[in-house]
C-alpha cells in the first residue's frame, strides 16, 4: 500500500472549509487518522468521489443523515427533514463543489486531476483500500456534529 503525502490532504481540507463556509457553516478540521478499513454506521450517506489524473484514487465524503440533510437545508434555502431525490443530489453537489475546489488548489500547485461524477452509498458499510493508504479526517461544525472526509489518493 502507498503511503500518503500530507500535501495530498490539505487541498481536500482547504476545498470543504471553503465550500462550507460559503453556506454559512463553519468547520474546524481535526486530528487526522490512518483506516485500513472505513466503516460508516447505518445512518450514514457516504459521497464517493474518484480522482485521476496526475494523482489517482479516491475521496469518501461522509455524514449522519441528520447532518446531510441540514447542510442541504442550507443549499437549498429550504426546510429538508429526509435525503430524498433532490436532497441528495445537493449533497452530491456539495462533493462535487469540495473536489473542484480541491482540484484548483492543486492547479495552482502544477498538480493536473480530474474528477470523476459522485457516487452516493447510503448506510452500515466498511470499505477497505490496498491501493493507497486511507487518511481520515473529521471537520467538526459549530453545533459539534460532524462531517468525516476520507482521502486516498497517491502521485503518478
Amino acid at each position: 500500500m502507498a503511503a500518503l503525502n500530507v500535501e495530498y490532504v490539505n487541498p481536500f481540507l482547504a476545498g470543504a472549509v471553503k465550500v462550507l463556509h460559503d453556506f454559512g457553516i463553519e468547520a474546524k478540521i481535526g486530528k487526522p487518522s490512518v483506516k485500513k478499513d472505513v466503516a460508516f454506521v447505518k445512518d450514514s450517506l457516504i459521497i464517493m468521489i474518484g480522482v485521476t489524473g496526475e494523482m489517482k484514487g479516491q475521496v469518501m465524503i461522509a455524514f449522519q443523515n441528520e447532518v446531510a440533510c441540514e447542510i442541504a437545508s442550507k443549499m437549498m434555502m429550504m426546510p429538508v427533514t429526509e435525503m430524498n431525490e433532490m436532497s441528495t443530489s445537493a449533497i452530491c453537489e456539495l462533493g462535487n463543489m469540495i473536489l473542484g475546489n480541491s482540484a484548483t488548489i492543486f492547479s495552482t500547485k502544477g498538480i493536473g486531476i480530474d474528477i470523476t461524477p459522485p457516487a452516493v452509498c447510503f448506510g452500515d458499510v466498511v470499505f477497505s483500500t490496498s491501493y493507497a493508504a486511507n487518511v481520515s479526517i473529521p471537520l467538526t461544525l459549530e453545533d459539534g456534529k460532524v462531517i468525516e472526509i476520507n482521502v486516498s489518493i497517491k502521485g503518478e
